[in-house]
């Protein structure tokens, strides 16, 4: 388990997280090994403030994802709850180089501030970490301070 700022995420055995992540970066990990396809795999948890409501900071940061990305594309949307906290889920599809990617990801909001957990791997490795991503997920607990 790893716990920052009074939260707590379980990543994956022997995943290695950077010493020194950039600004807003609570985690960043990536898989000791590699596979096959030679794209790490990583998890990466974020936080910023929010001053909107949880479906529109995601509606919005999805638009600038799509912005950002190469090859943007949404598989898959959806709100629900996950182990009792409102979350907003998306998996999309983009590509880095010659390299198309798939990333999941699921995002909190706790009070003011907007946490989200982000799972991407290589697209032919995606079916052999869908379930690690998952498991993380299911793993987030944001504390007494930040609920």
């Amino acid at each position: 388990m790893t716990r920052l700022r009074d939260l707590t995420i379980a990543l994956p055995p022997r995943w290695r997280r950077r010493s020194d992540p950039d600004h807003g970066v609570l985690v960043h990990a990536r898989a000791a090994t590699l596979p096959e396809s030679g794209v790490a795999p990583e998890l990466v948890l974020r936080c910023a403030p929010v001053d909107d409501d949880l479906e529109q900071w995601r509606a919005d940061a999805m638009g600038e994802l799509a912005g950002q990305l190469v090859g943007f594309e949404v598989d898959d949307e959806d709100a629900f709850e996950l182990e009792g906290r409102p979350v907003v889920y998306a998996r999309f599809a983009h590509r880095l180089g010659s390299t198309d990617l798939v990333s999941e990801q699921w995002s909190w909001l706790l009070g003011g501030t907007g946490i989200t957990l982000t799972g991407t791997v290589a697209r032919e490795d995606y079916a052999d970490y869908c379930e690690v991503f998952d498991a993380v997920a299911a793993t987030f607990e944001p504390g007494s301070r930040a609920a």
